[in-house]
């Protein structure tokens, strides 16, 4: 049944794809679907349903920590990404990176 499951939910997964879903609708379903089939592998076949409630809070908060952690990243790269572009007037990019609108192309 689990496995019948996961497999109707990587189909829709992969029908997000085929009917071209774009923008915001795209990422949602696909967040969901992938939270979805996660919940269900830890839930049934890593035994967790079965386990007694301070396991599960201490998963589950571990999670939330991380979740947390990476949500603070992310606003600190973009201050500083936009910290520099109001200082500095100009976005810079990385090394290696070709500017998209030069017309000149590599010598080889």
């Amino acid at each position: 049944m689990i496995w019948a499951l996961l497999f109707v939910l990587s189909t829709f997964s992969f029908l997000v794809d085929y009917f071209r879903f774009e923008g915001f609708q795209r990422w949602a379903l696909i967040v969901i679907f992938m939270w979805l089939k996660a919940g269900l592998i830890v839930a049934i076949f890593m035994h967790m349903r079965w386990e007694r409630l301070p396991s599960i809070r201490h998963s589950d908060s571990t999670a939330l920590a991380r979740g947390a952690g990476v949500a603070l990243m992310s606003i600190e790269s973009n201050y500083t990404y936009w910290t520099r572009v109001i200082f500095f007037g100009v976005a810079r990019r990385p090394a290696g990176l070709a500017d998209p609108t030069s017309t000149r192309r590599k010598e080889i």
